[in-house]
């Protein structure tokens, strides 16, 4: 009997530390899975956005992902068909208004969007021809405050 308690003994020990390697390599694998996740999401949906300037330099290295950039909206580059929900248009950067991105969106016209001075945040993928396929569209708001002296500029006039 001495003999059979020791063998048990053995592979009672050997199974707990089998347990623990599985436990310990299944824990690391966890942690790393979360990690990834994170950095991830992190990576993707940051309240981060591009200029156009960044995009159009940087076109063939961001072609097929997903981004976000910030523009003004080009005046009379505004296409829209209402039966197909199409919306087509160009922004421009700010600082560089020689540098132009095409969107193009499936979804409702905002109501804002033919105004002038309108500034967009766009979120979609940029294709291979450079056209940012959109999945988001966002108008920024103007300031209550450069509209008063817009107006108070204009009735002085």
């Amino acid at each position: 009997m001495t003999e059979a308690s020791t063998i048990l003994r053995g592979a009672v020990q050997t199974n707990r530390a089998n347990r623990q390697i599985k436990f310990i390599v299944g824990g690391i694998v966890i942690l790393l899975l979360i990690v990834y996740l994170i950095s991830n999401a992190i990576a993707t949906s940051g309240a981060y956005y591009r200029s156009v300037s960044e995009v159009v330099a940087q076109q063939e290295f961001l072609a097929g992902k997903n981004l976000r950039v910030s523009g003004d909206v080009v005046p009379g580059s505004i296409t829209y068909n209402a039966a197909a929900l199409d919306l087509n248009f160009k922004i421009a950067d700010p600082k560089d208004a020689s540098k132009l991105l095409a969107i193009r969106f499936h979804g409702v016209k905002p109501d804002q969007i033919d105004r002038e001075g309108s500034s967009a945040i766009v979120e979609g993928s940029l294709r291979g021809d450079g056209v940012v396929e959109a999945n988001s569209l966002m108008l920024k708001c103007p300031s209550r405050y450069e509209e008063y002296e817009e107006i108070k500029v204009q009735a002085v006039k």
